[in-house]
């Protein structure tokens, strides 16, 4: 196959991708490629080049070295057209306009827009169109950044932190809104700081750290990367637990302590046995998470070690 064969069947075609601002490496040398259809999570810690990663997709951001492709067209083509749609953090709205006439004006501005009725209860916002924006709250104006991005009927959908500002119930109605649009055969590629979120909702997960892709696979592969075992238990603090043998660090909160074991039968034999055997209970051990594998994967820290 061709290289120019290859670009036209991936959603997002990304080759030797770099870029800085002044001694900052935002994007260092990142090729990564997205097929149509795929939902895919973007994790990273802060500074870890997400942002910068997703302008350049929709042509906010130009590489220094590299080459970006959205369906086979550069960014801003894919963009202008319609080919890409985005929900970012920083789009700025109109307060004193009804949500039904802003989304009007910006569904105008769209080669091959979507029917208002349509994108409205794709987003769950039918029964706000004749609220004033400023008056929306966090959850219900990230909702409406979300139809924005549906506007002009894109085939690849980039989501910067969709959920922040939403709770629980939100959040899960506005996962459930998601998968009908996945299902429609569109690409979605969101950023989130929600690892229970990625693990749950994306059939790929890839990891940044310091402007380069880490990790790159399903969940259960990314978590695969620790090797360890989880230890969860109640009756103990967490420092107590973090001096038995085989753990390498516990945490605690209010669902009790959470250890991450090299030896997860050196733990439970000093548990079982040892001086605090009789005041633990609720003891679990389990494969570790994308949680733990995340922490694992951009811990600085245990370069130096």
């Amino acid at each position: 196959m061709t290289t120019a064969t290859a670009v036209q069947t991936t959603a997002v075609h990304l080759r030797g991708l770099t870029r800085s601002y002044g001694p900052v490496r935002a994007l260092d040398g990142i090729d990564l490629e997205i097929r149509p259809g795929e939902i895919v999570a973007l994790l990273g810690p802060n500074g870890a080049g997400k942002s910068t990663l997703m302008e350049m997709l929709v042509g906010l951001a130009t590489p220094e070295q590299g080459s970006v492709q959205v369906l086979g067209t550069d960014p801003v083509t894919a963009t202008r057209t319609g080919l890409i749609g985005a929900m970012l953090q920083g789009g700025a709205l109109l307060p004193d306009q009804k949500l039904r006439a802003m989304l009007g004006m910006l569904r105008s501005l769209h080669a091959h827009p979507a029917p208002l009725a349509e994108v409205a209860e794709q987003a769950g916002i039918t029964d706000l169109l004749d609220r004033k924006v400023g008056g929306l709250s966090g959850g219900q104006t990230q909702r409406v950044r979300f139809a924005i991005a549906l506007l002009g009927d894109p085939q690849v959908l980039l989501l910067d932190e969709p959920t922040v500002g939403m709770d629980i119930a939100a959040r899960r109605a506005f996962w459930g809104r998601m998968r009908d649009v996945a299902a429609s055969g569109r690409t979605l590629l969101f950023a989130t700081h929600l690892l229970e979120e990625a693990e749950r909702e994306a059939g790929r997960v890839i990891v940044m750290d310091r402007g380069r892709i880490v990790a790159d696979g399903t969940g259960a592969e990314v978590a695969s990367v620790v090797g360890h075992r989880v230890l969860s238990l109640r009756g103990l603090r967490a420092e107590q637990v973090a001096q038995l043998p085989g753990v390498q660090r516990a945490t605690a909160d209010e669902d009790g302590v959470r250890a991450v074991c090299t030896d997860s039968d050196a733990a439970l034999a000093a548990l079982f046995t040892g001086p605090h055997a009789g005041q633990v209970h609720d003891v679990l051990v389990a494969a570790p998470g994308l949680e733990e594998a995340f922490l694992r994967i951009t811990d600085h820290e245990s370069e130096t070690l």
